[in-house]
């Protein structure tokens, strides 16, 4: 990603999820943004449940409000030249044009940051129970 490391990145929950490595992808965007979380319309429970599980360290996330809300109160309370949101659907894409943010599809944003996308087969694998060969 280029332009510079004043800018507040938000990444619509389920964007995140699409990525193999959530983690890696807030490690390497903290490298060149100066705020970084994450907004849902999902309750906080499920977007805190998330974050940890992947040992993310947000410094905002959208809590009991919904996303327009969250991206507008983000804006008032970070001061940084852009303000970018990662989004996954048309819908991300009017609400980042309705609130005054930039808008970047997830795949722009994984091919520009070289970010790796799960794909369902990994997903499928890493639910699937260990077979055990030991019983009878």
């Amino acid at each position: 990603m280029n332009g510079g490391s004043d800018m507040t990145l938000a990444f619509e929950l389920e964007a995140l999820k699409k990525f193999a490595s959530p983690e890696s992808v807030f490690e390497d965007a903290r490298g060149w943004t100066e705020y970084i979380g994450v907004v849902s319309e999902k309750p906080t429970y499920v977007v805190t449940n998330f974050t940890r599980k992947n040992r993310i360290r947000q410094d905002f996330f959208s809590g009991p409000r919904g996303k327009a809300e969250s991206l507008e109160g983000v804006k008032d309370q970070f001061d940084t030249e852009r303000y970018v949101y990662i989004g996954v659907d048309e819908e991300d894409e009017q609400l980042a044009e309705d609130v005054d943010w930039e808008y970047l599809p997830l795949d722009d944003a994984a091919e520009a940051a070289d970010w790796i996308l799960a794909t369902s087969v990994e997903e499928e694998e890493d639910d699937t129970e260990p077979v055990r060969d030991d019983w009878p």
